[in-house]
């Protein structure tokens, strides 16, 4: 390891004899700089490919305490699960390979790789090469991938990212030129249906591609839901069964996608409201929503849902208006038992509606699951060791993480601020992260982002009782002086005081 230490030291020192000299350079040699910083930049990944494919092919992630890869990079890299993953994903087929005998085999993307290595071509050419065989079909042979790769690896070396994208499009079509042929294994791959990430006014964008089957189910449901005058947020009585009325009809003025999205709430709405989707976590499937008694009352704010997503008071007080089950305000303990001892080892569904109040979501650092998808965890002292299922016993823990704890060297208290913290195994501490406080990585604060934004000492000040006027000061000054004001300057009327009572504000 001293070896490796020394390697790294040299690097950042030369980093930093380049940077003392940056002043130095004519601006042609500053361009001339960045160029070839970029060459060595692109070449890194190449290391960090056989880096990775050793460690998963070797050892297991719970080997090094976490449930899986793209787990550890977030933890070790401080990266997010998307950037994990890529990672991982390039390595795969950029990195060399073993085969079952022990023999080294080459990268599958040789010829991309090897540009890689040498610096020639960057991220966003890796990007553009992987879209490319990602949308190749099935039927192609290895043969004309490797020759495809191969042309466009020499080509993203001359080319920048945009027009190599352009050739991958007609080198694409030129294999497949009848386009792709439709296929259940094609279908079942592409899939997909993602909801991007909330936005600041609370929206979040939908893609995906939905199968033939999932095509033909929603047109059957938009024709029903989505009809001119169906599921009008704006009609006092919505109508969502039998036909639209002609009032209801003639005050419709929304568009077909509009018309669409409603259909789609509506249709979430009584799925909910049938009562047939079961439990999930020992709760009822529902909407879970934790507010204060106040933004409530005064109908502004952001109510936090189990799922991580903000819902604006004013939607909240609305959705609540048509379903009771959509919220429930504790103002005041309830008679439902919160300390269940040694009674019971599941958490009962009064605790599990605190816990998602409380917590949020998964408490592991790095973790981002929300609290739909969370498992109730013993915090302080596992069940199987004698822990009780009291409310400040227990935290919440995606399943992967709760699972952590068993036979990975992962463990979990209650510090002195009330917050759960992880402490993990040795090749997982890497210290503590300014940012985060006395429990530093060992915290999780991504569901509470709001602490990071206020002040450190944001606790109002403590009722102190009105200084002792008959004390000596620590000055030594005799009792019936008045200390000076802050800025120094006697008062106009330097006579005695009408009342021996300070004022409210405690100032002279």
């Amino acid at each position: 390891m001293g070896e490796v230490s020394s390697a790294v030291e040299a690097m950042k020192s030369q980093l930093a004899i380049l940077g003392g000299v940056c002043e130095e350079l004519s601006h042609p040699e500053l361009v001339e700089l960045l160029a070839e910083l970029a060459t060595v930049v692109r070449s890194v990944p190449a290391l960090e490919h056989r880096v990775l494919n050793r460690l998963t092919t070797e050892v297991e992630p719970r080997d090094v305490g976490a449930a899986s890869w793209p787990d550890v990079l977030c933890t070790a890299l401080r990266v997010s699960k998307k950037d994990a993953n890529r990672r991982l994903r390039h390595a795969r087929v950029l990195g060399p390979r073993a085969a079952m005998t022990g023999e080294a085999l080459p990268p599958l993307w040789e010829a991309t790789a090897a540009a890689q290595a040498r610096g020639v071509i960057g991220a966003e050419h890796v990007e553009v090469i992987a879209r490319f065989h990602k949308n190749l079909p099935s039927w192609v042979d290895v043969g004309t991938r490797e020759s495809a790769d191969s042309q466009l690896a020499g080509l993203a070396a001359g080319l920048g990212p945009e027009h190599l994208d352009k050739c991958a499009d007609r080198l694409l079509a030129m294999i497949d030129q009848d386009g792709p042929a439709p296929s259940d294994q094609d279908h079942d791959r592409k899939r997909c249906l993602s909801v991007g990430p909330q936005q600041r006014d609370g929206m979040s964008r939908v893609t995906g591609w939905l199968t033939p089957q999932a095509r033909a189910t929603w047109d059957a449901v938009f024709a029903k839901l989505a009809a001119p005058g169906m599921c009008n947020p704006a009609d006092d009585t919505p109508c969502v069964d039998g036909a639209p009325t002609p009032e209801h009809t003639g005050a419709d003025i929304r568009t077909q996608s509009q018309r669409n999205h409603d259909a789609f709430n509506a249709l979430g709405r009584a799925a909910l409201s049938s009562g047939e989707l079961g439990t999930h976590n020992g709760l009822p499937v529902t909407i879970i929503v934790s507010t204060t008694l106040q933004e409530l009352q005064s109908g502004a704010g952001v109510a936090v849902t189990g799922g991580g997503s903000l819902l604006p008071m004013g939607d909240l007080i609305q959705m609540a208006s048509h379903a009771h089950h959509y919220l429930a305000v504790f103002d005041q303990h309830t008679n439902e038992a919160l300390y269940l001892g040694r009674t019971r080892r599941c958490a009962s569904p009064g605790q599990r509606i605190v816990l998602h109040a409380r917590d949020r979501g998964c408490t592991r650092p790095g973790c981002t699951a929300a609290g739909y998808q969370c498992q109730v965890h013993h915090a302080i002292t596992d069940w199987k060791d004698g822990g009780h299922t009291n409310i400040n016993d227990l935290t919440l823990a995606c399943g992967p993480d709760n699972r952590l704890i068993e036979n990975t060297g992962w463990t979990t208290t209650r510090n002195t601020a009330g917050a759960t913290e992880w402490i993990p195994p040795p090749d997982l501490d890497w210290g503590h992260h300014p940012l985060a406080g006395d429990g530093g990585t060992r915290t999780n604060g991504y569901h509470h982002p709001e602490k990071y934004l206020l002040p450190k000492n944001d606790d109002p000040p403590k009722n102190e009782d009105p200084p002792d006027r008959n004390a000596l000061p620590e000055t030594g000054d005799p009792p019936d002086s008045d200390p000076l004001p802050e800025n120094g300057q006697l008062p106009e009327n330097d006579g005695p005081p009408q009342n021996d009572v300070p004022p409210a504000n405690g100032e002279p």
